[in-house]
């Protein structure tokens, strides 16, 4: 988080981490996380994609420090999130900052926005059947317009090994792999 935000990429600042590296000290951002203003504010739903996908775009460009690993899929010099959704963006007064970077890693970009793609498209939606389908119509003009700016040929191409790989997470369900493997 400290070599992103050395670069001025949005990510709380880190004051202390434990010598095992599990407990971390970190700034407060205060604010709703993007999925909860989107929530709220389903005009804004674009507008909130666009920002994701900019987040992915500034992250991709941003230099890639030696010691990270490869991603577990694709192959590329690129830095990676590998979980940058909105449940990982808070927006506050001072803009968009991005949390949770356990699974950073270095490869192919698309790679990154296949993820996030795997990740929106799948995941469960809770409540009755008509909440569920207002939130499908959101998410899918979401994902529309979040995936609007990258090549749908090469993001299509890496889909299949993301799904693979995404499968295989233990905190995805049963039926969240099988809307995965739908998007095949």
């Amino acid at each position: 988080m400290e070599h992103v935000r050395s670069q001025g990429y949005p990510v709380p600042e880190v004051f202390s981490v434990s010598d095992d590296g599990i407990d971390m000290v970190m700034a407060r951002i205060d604010g709703p996380t993007m999925i909860e203003a989107a929530t709220s504010q389903p005009s804004r739903l674009e507008e909130f994609a666009r920002e994701l996908a900019a987040l992915h775009q500034s992250l991709h460009r941003l230099q890639v420090p030696e010691w990270l690993t490869a991603a577990p899929c694709g192959s590329g010099e690129s830095l990676l999130h590998m979980d940058l959704h909105p449940l990982n963006v808070i927006l506050s007064n001072e803009g968009p900052v991005v949390v949770d970077w356990t699974n950073a890693a270095r490869g192919n970009p698309l790679v990154d926005v296949a993820v996030t793609w795997v990740l929106l498209a799948s995941g469960e939606v809770a409540g009755d059947p008509v909440e569920a389908m207002m939130v499908n119509v959101g998410r899918e003009t979401f994902l529309r317009a979040f995936l609007k700016p990258f090549p749908k040929t090469e993001l299509d191409s890496l889909l299949g090994e993301v799904v693979e790989w995404k499968s295989r997470d233990p905190h995805m369900s049963a039926s969240e792999v099988q809307r995965m493997h739908a998007l095949l």
